[in-house]
């Protein structure tokens, strides 16, 4: 089997979104970032089919055994190009993030799907990095992620991984390209957290929303969410502390 080589930017496969497509992730009802294996597994086996559930149990089984690259192409990988066709495409991204979890995919391993793969498979490799790696070092592929025009693959590096690993220079940017796109701000992990008190942020969000009035065009009312969370005083909901304010 082939797999195809996605361009490092833009959408690819069936069900890529684009700046016009839907940006929520998974199925509908759960974010396959911020839920446990043990409970994304648990939740997706009740909504799947006989055939679907067999597939899965078997797919998971195959990585289990078979960990890491064997040859040219390990067979999860392959399972990964299959979920969509399997499980359908409301939970292909929960198929493929239990599948990667279930090879113990690292870094490295994470990084060749991700550059092999199209932009779904893309997409859950952005959605696993929270279970599968603690330390920045999947960092660069967020930030390709940033770079696309593919609005769920912007939603999908701003999950929990993006929340803890980016730069404050660089996640208030993403969270501009989210306003700049209609990526829902509420898809933004860590997002009060990381805008409260951020001055900086306020800054470029006022001038965003004042070339946006110069225009002649409406200011997006996520601009107006945000902006009202930066005005909160650092500490002022608990321990949490913004990101530095470097810019």
């Amino acid at each position: 089997m082939t797999r195809p080589h996605a361009a490092p930017a833009g959408p690819a496969g069936p069900d890529a979104g684009t700046t016009g497509g839907p940006a929520a992730p998974g199925d509908g009802t759960t974010t396959p970032a911020v839920t446990p294996p043990a409970d994304l597994r648990h939740h997706l086996t009740a909504r799947l089919d006989g055939a679907a559930r067999a597939w899965l149990d078997q797919a998971l089984d195959e990585a289990t055994a078979h960990p890491g690259a064997h040859g040219p192409i390990s067979v999860w990988e392959l399972r990964l190009a299959e979920a969509g066709r399997r499980c359908g495409p409301e939970h292909a991204d929960a198929a493929r993030v239990l599948i990667l979890h279930a090879a113990t995919a690292d870094a490295e391993a994470l990084t060749r799907v991700y550059r092999q793969g199209t932009a779904d498979e893309r997409r859950a490799v952005l959605h696993a990095l929270p279970h599968l790696v603690p330390g920045p070092e999947a960092l660069p592929l967020v930030e390709d992620a940033l770079r696309t025009n593919d609005t769920r693959l912007v939603a999908a590096a701003l999950g929990p991984y993006g929340a803890r690993h980016l730069d404050a220079h660089a996640w208030r940017h993403a969270v501009l390209k989210c306003l700049f796109t209609d990526v829902p701000v509420d898809l933004v992990a860590g997002l009060a957290r990381r805008a409260r008190g951020d001055a900086e942020l306020a800054r470029m969000l006022g001038d965003y929303a004042a070339e946006r009035t110069a225009a002649g065009r409406t200011v997006p009312e996520d601009l107006h969410r945000v902006l009202a969370l930066t005005e909160a005083a650092p500490g002022a909901d608990g321990p949490d502390t913004p990101h530095g304010k470097e810019s």
